[in-house]
């Protein structure tokens, strides 16, 4: 199910909510390379990508664009002041060696323990894993942005994976086009709610079982 620009700016702007000073963060490809839109400028976190930069800015204006700079997606980014390139190698081994304080990842399904599914559906091509299980695995924590449902209408939050896992029990916060869910000790809390939806909307199409926090919140 594909969202329109303004709401993909919406979870990428409440993603970059959880972006404290002093991070060193990953992001995915998608919606979740719009966070860095949305910090001000000179914003003391560190942007990392899995080609091999450290230091990721801004997208570049349309017209501006460094065709040899571009994140794991493939799409232009910008380098910060004090940004550096490393090769994948090193860039892999600061990922495995959990030096990633914040990943923010896509994904296909996640589960109401906070299984990942993010990489393949099968019986489709896609070019590889990349770094999501390295991701999933070795960041000190992991969010999810997401729309609510797939293509079919189906929940994407579900009780059980049923594609290829990813990592288990990885993901702390998953960010749909509905609502924000923080995943604590395996247990799904709904925390925000996106207006104009309401609490028995969400109930009526999620498949995982969640509580709703006693601090819910309504958010724009």
């Amino acid at each position: 199910m594909e969202m329109d620009m303004g709401i993909k700016n919406k979870l990428a702007k409440r993603a970059a909510r959880e972006v404290k000073e002093g991070m060193t963060v990953n992001l995915g490809i998608g919606i979740p390379s719009l966070v860095p839109n949305h910090l001000p400028s000179g914003y003391g976190a560190v942007f990392q990508s899995e080609n091999g930069i450290v230091g990721i800015g801004s997208a570049p204006p349309k017209g501006k664009e460094d065709e040899n700079l571009c994140n794991a997606g493939g799409f232009p980014v910008s380098l910060v002041n004090g940004g550096s390139y490393t090769d994948s190698a090193v860039s892999f081994a600061m990922i495995r060696r959990g030096k990633i304080d914040l990943t923010i990842l896509g994904s296909l399904q996640v589960s109401e323990k906070g299984d990942l599914a993010n990489w393949i559906i099968p019986g489709k091509k896609v070019p590889g894993m990349g770094g999501a299980t390295e991701l999933a695995s070795k960041a000190k924590r992991v969010i999810v942005l997401m729309t609510h449902l797939d293509k079919h209408k189906a929940s994407k939050l579900v009780k059980e994976c049923t594609l290829p896992l990813t990592a288990k029990q990885c993901v702390s916060m998953i960010i749909t086009d509905r609502g924000v869910f923080s995943i604590n000790q395996g247990r799904l809390i709904l925390v925000e709610i996106f207006r104009p939806y309401t609490l028995k909307e969400i109930k009526d199409c999620t498949e995982a079982d969640f509580v709703t926090s006693p601090d819910l919140l309504y958010i724009d």
